[in-house]
């Protein structure tokens, strides 16, 4: 298939936590025949902190977002294309863009919604009846979403979604996979998110109150936006962490810690990338406790699970090094054996396959 997509940015992960999804969903789908042009905005500076080139497995278009006619013109671009796709979160012009790619409609050419902040996007739309995405809903041929299983699904049907398909965060063995420690990302417990208002009231209670309540172990942040929060003293601030670092700093601490936000909390069934980033590099990871867990990975044997920041605190108070391998390893072996973006392209590669038969191509239609 010649596929469209319409995103917050494939080369760039500066302030887009999705890049990692981006990137292993669209390197899978190459890899399996499909031909992808990334359209992205030049927009908060992510051309200034490209964490890669242009790659092979896609055909990236920056576009400029300064006036709505050029937005137009790129999406015009795509006319002809067998799906398209618009993401949710791009950030300039997503209700343009919303409405725009509803044009390319028609014969041969299936068009989908993308959410990848389900939880976010459906608490918005439900809090707001006059929300302009609530009618344009019915209007796409499916909604894809990263997560939320059944209560999204449920969700989005009930505002008229005609389907509803969850495809899950994953791992890409290529790009995320075990490496040498690095001295700088030396500690006990590591945590790696950007500061989002509905995540930091969670990172307050599961990291700064552990560390607090640890002040002989070293913990490690990083991502943007941290550098004004005042915290404990044996915290070690690193800023924005670079792809290209995240194994690095998934090898190197006795364990790192996922955070989820509010929403995708509450909604369940939504793990990050990083939990799948750091069950590829055989971490040990320690997450908060959230409905579907079970789904994807052991509590206790694939990973350790906490429902407080004192929980935190006591997995790394009495975690061993041998504990903390055997824990990382039994997780590596199942995110290979079921959490691939290949197989993740899989199943979405059946599902398009089951809508693309159903709408005729053009030529059909002229017949």
């Amino acid at each position: 298939m010649n596929i469209a997509f319409f995103a917050s940015s494939l080369v760039s992960a500066y302030w887009n936590g999705a890049a990692t999804y981006y990137r292993g969903i669209v390197r899978a789908l190459h890899e399996r025949g499909h031909r992808v042009t990334f359209y992205e905005p030049d927009a908060f500076d992510r051309q200034k902190h490209r964490d890669i080139a242009d790659p092979t497995w896609a055909k990236v278009v920056v576009y400029s977002a300064q006036s709505e006619a050029e937005v137009l013109a790129t999406v015009e671009q795509a006319r002809g294309a067998d799906l398209v796709v618009k993401a949710s979160g791009v950030g300039v012009h997503d209700e343009l863009l919303e409405n725009a790619v509803l044009d390319l409609q028609g014969p041969g050419t299936l068009v989908v919604f993308w959410d990848v902040d389900a939880p976010a996007t459906l608490d918005r739309m439900n809090a707001d009846a006059t929300d302009p995405l609530r009618r344009l809903v019915p209007r796409y041929d499916m909604v894809l979403t990263y997560g939320g299983g059944e209560p999204v699904r449920r969700a989005y049907r009930a505002l008229g979604a005609r389907d509803c398909i969850p495809i899950y965060n994953a791992l890409d063995p290529s790009t995320h996979f075990p490496a040498p420690p690095q001295p700088r990302f030396e500690g006990d417990l590591g945590f790696l998110g950007n500061r989002l208002p509905d995540r930091e009231a969670r990172v307050e209670e599961f990291f700064l109150s552990a560390a607090a309540s640890l002040p002989d172990r070293r913990f490690l942040l990083g991502g943007s936006g941290w550098g004004d929060k005042p915290m404990p003293a044996n915290v070690h601030y690193l800023g924005h962490v670079y792809t290209a670092d995240h194994n690095a700093f998934n090898c190197t601490p006795l364990a790192v810690l996922n955070i989820s936000r509010d929403s995708m909390a509450r909604y369940g069934f939504s793990p990050a990338t990083r939990v799948f980033e750091a069950a590829g590099a055989a971490a040990c990871l320690i997450t908060d406790a959230w409905e579907g867990l079970e789904q994807f990975f052991e509590p206790g044997r694939e990973m350790l699970v906490a429902r407080s920041g004192q929980e935190v605190a006591q997995h790394v108070r009495t975690l061993d090094a041998a504990t903390a391998r055997a824990i990382g390893q039994a997780a590596y072996r199942r995110v290979l054996a079921e959490h691939t973006y290949d197989h993740r392209a899989a199943q979405l590669d059946a599902i398009l396959a089951g809508r693309a038969a159903s709408v005729p191509k053009a030529a059909e239609v002229a017949a």
